[in-house]
């Protein structure tokens, strides 16, 4: 395992600084108090105090080597605090402190690397469908899950339907960590506007002075949010074959980080739990000896690395994983900066790794095919489980073995084979993650909910659409704070998350690293099941997509806790079918099998319909999947209808997929057309257009049919 590699000297880093008014978007990351940025999205009813416990001298880490070239001028060659921000290298020229324009750039144009979110990005990435440099990879195969492989780009349909609060005083000048880091080439970025900004720019104006309008239909401020609609939850309770909780309920108080249960570690080591690596049974063959793997590194501290001493060696297993100290010291990062690095957050990151016999006391369960099964645990809980799994412990779990062969991937191993500019992204974010948490330990609980779909919806019934607001703008993780947001979900929850992938999954994955702690113990979904992870935490922001994506600093989440104490971000991942034919997917059974995997992650039958609230979501299952922008938005939007709820749906910046969604949706409603008459112009659809093309795609678009189907009938508007 590399845990820092050498930087291409052919790359440079160029920087972009952005002074900032109001809003400040862009703070110094990983600055410790004085200096993080509370997010300027902050919800209603936001708890006043940290729910956190300090941990009590918390070093940082700081600066990096240049190479003499690199070395910038006097007025840049400042003291910096001792951080993780400067951790590598330093800003390679002046930087520019002119402010940044605001606005969005077309979404066509294919180096248009200054969108600032998954939203705003991925339209390039799909004309792009870039690979990465280093991994060739498939996209729903075992062996393989960097990233989806790309499928040919459809052409464009012939038939187009009609405040961040800064703590301490203000600087008149921001830093980010890309400055600081190798690898990539930083452009200019948009500064992100907060909602108020937002809302009073629903509507610009383009070069010929005509309106520019950012969303369509019904105002997202009318769609139901949770904490605000939801109903009270029953009792925590560890409920037998339904409900595994790892802590002691009766002890569990808001701002108190939650007690284990039990006290004592349950050693199993089974085929239907979670083989742990602190477990008396995870033994491994040493020259014809056998040994017990219960420690990472020697329990004596981590000596600094600046003398260039070896690291203790860990215990992986079966296959070692070596840290190569040395390369890290000696071309990334400067005497300082490896004894921060070394002699604190390693060392810190090691210990909650070594306390895994201690706070992950109680077994737990795979959450196999199948099964509709909850495991909730703390925290810190999670924290230990990632900091095993960044440290590469978890047992026969670094190569995909017949024991794990329908499982992600949990170690991060492959995270540390290469030095592609998006691994160091990635990086930065989850180091960013074990700083935040090693400083102050989170309070909250997380559940992971593996959801089994019984009977499908009989989806001929009249059941009227619900609301939808449509936006070219914003993202799902911003804007849909409060609501079901969706997980444009691989198989294998979190895809290339601890490889190569970054597109919307792994991106969600990153800034929340609590989901990665799903791969552990979660089954490749099923056609007919879900993952539904509810309370993690965003702890970074980001700017850009897939080659693009760049971390750019530590995020404060301040959404709310529910009863359990957990964060009100709900999180359903769904897999959507990968298409290489294009009229495949308008085949009824693949019709059905779409609505029934949407329907089952939207779908919660034992809460009142007036309790749940809106969906968000976006282009599920498009782009290198091969799905129809247009259908997908319609089944998700009957699949909504069905479970109750309404919708927020996130176009990725485009604009005409906007107004065509928004149309099709006020056409059917105004003339009260049903869920299942829709269902039933599907199935025409393919009869009557699909069956007979022997051409790449139809002649008529599915929006076109239907309003031409519609208008035949009688009293239609």
């Amino acid at each position: 395992m590399t845990a820092l590699t050498e930087p291409s000297a052919k790359e440079r880093v160029k920087t972009s600084v952005r002074t900032s008014s109001a809003s400040a978007k862009v703070s110094s990351w990983f600055q410790r108090k004085g200096n993080d940025t509370i997010d300027q999205d902050s919800r209603q009813n936001t708890e006043t105090e940290m729910d956190m416990q300090p941990k009590t001298e918390a070093k940082g880490l700081r600066g990096v080597k240049t190479k003499t070239h690199q070395r910038t001028d006097c007025t840049q060659k400042q003291k910096f605090r001792n951080t993780l921000q400067q951790w590598l290298v330093k800003p390679s020229r002046k930087t520019n402190r002119g402010e940044m324009r605001d606005t969005q750039e077309d979404p066509d144009m294919p180096d248009a690397c200054d969108l600032q979110s998954t939203s705003d990005q991925f339209m390039d990435y799909q004309k792009s469908a870039l690979s990465d440099s280093d991994e060739d990879t498939q996209p729903l195969t075992p062996q393989d899950l960097d990233e989806c492989s790309p499928v040919a780009k459809c052409s464009k349909e012939q038939d187009r339907e009609a405040n961040p609060i800064s703590s301490g005083a203000s600087a008149k000048k921001t830093t980010k960590i890309t400055d600081f880091f190798p690898g990539s080439t930083s452009r200019r970025l948009p500064v992100k506007r907060s909602r108020a900004e937002k809302e009073n720019t629903d509507m610009e104006t383009n070069q010929d002075g005509q309106a520019n309008v950012k969303w369509m239909g019904t105002p997202i401020n009318e769609l139901k949010r949770l904490p605000e609609c939801g109903g009270p939850l029953p009792p925590l309770k560890d409920i037998r074959g339904m409900h595994t909780v790892m802590i002691r309920t009766d002890l569990l108080r808001k701002g108190k980080v939650p007690v284990p249960y039990p006290a004592v570690f349950e050693d199993t080591w089974d085929d239907v739990h979670v083989k742990m690596p602190c477990s008396s049974s995870n033994l491994f063959p040493v020259e014809d000896k056998v040994y017990v793997s219960t420690s990472i590194y020697s329990r004596s501290s981590v000596r600094s690395q600046t003398t260039r001493s070896k690291m203790p060696q860990p215990v992986f297993g079966l296959r070692q994983v070596k840290v190569n100290g040395s390369l890290a010291l000696s071309k990334v990062l400067e005497p300082d900066a490896a004894e921060s690095l070394f002699d604190s957050l390693l060392p810190d990151m090691v210990q909650l790794a070594l306390r895994a016999s201690e706070l992950c006391t109680k077994a737990m369960p795979l959450l196999k095919a199948g099964m509709t099964h909850s495991i909730t645990m703390s925290q810190e809980q999670v924290a230990c489980l990632l900091a095993n799994a960044f440290f590469c412990t978890f047992p026969r779990r670094n190569s995909r073995s017949k024991e794990y062969w329908n499982y992600p991937d949990i170690n991060f191993v492959r995270l540390f084979e290469s030095s592609s500019s998006r691994k160091i992204e990635k990086l930065k974010t989850i180091m960013c993650y074990f700083e935040s948490i090693t400083e102050r330990m989170p309070t909250g609980l997380v559940t992971f909910t593996r959801k089994r779909l019984g009977k499908p919806p009989d989806w001929k019934r009249s059941i009227r659409l619900t609301k939808l607001h449509i936006t070219c703008e914003g993202t799902i993780e911003d804007d849909g704070y409060g609501m079901l947001q969706v997980d444009f979900a691989n198989q294998f929850v979190g895809g290339g998350v601890t490889s190569s992938g970054l597109v919307q999954e792994e991106i969600r994955f990153l800034i929340n690293p609590e989901l990665i702690a799903s791969r552990l113990f979660t089954e490749a979904l099923d056609d007919n099941d879900c993952l539904i992870i509810t309370g993690t935490e965003q702890y970074s922001k980001y700017t850009g997509y897939a080659q693009t994506y760049q971390w750019s600093g530590r995020h404060h989440d301040a959404t709310p806790r529910d009863a359990w104490q957990r964060r009100c971000t709900e999180i359903v991942a769904i897999d959507a079918l990968q298409f290489r034919n294009f009229l495949e997917q308008f085949h009824p059974c693949k019709i059905n099998r779409e609505l029934n995997k949407a329907y089952c992650g939207f779908a919660r039958p034992e809460v009142q319909k007036e309790e749940l609230a809106a969906v968000a979501t976006g282009n599920w299952g498009c782009g290198v999947f091969g799905g129809d922008t247009r259908l997908k938005a319609l089944l998700q939007m009957l699949a909504a209808a069905e479970a109750g709820r309404d919708v927020a749906y996130f176009t990725f910046g485009d604009s005409q997929l906007m107004t065509d969604v928004h149309n099709i949706h006020s056409f059917l409603t105004l003339n009260n057309i049903t869920v299942g008459e829709v269902y039933g112009l599907l199935q025409q659809y393919y009869s009557s257009v699909c069956k007979s093309c022997h051409s790449r795609r139809p002649d008529v678009s599915l929006y076109s049919f239907i309003y031409r189907q519609v208008r035949s009938l009688p009293g239609a508007r």
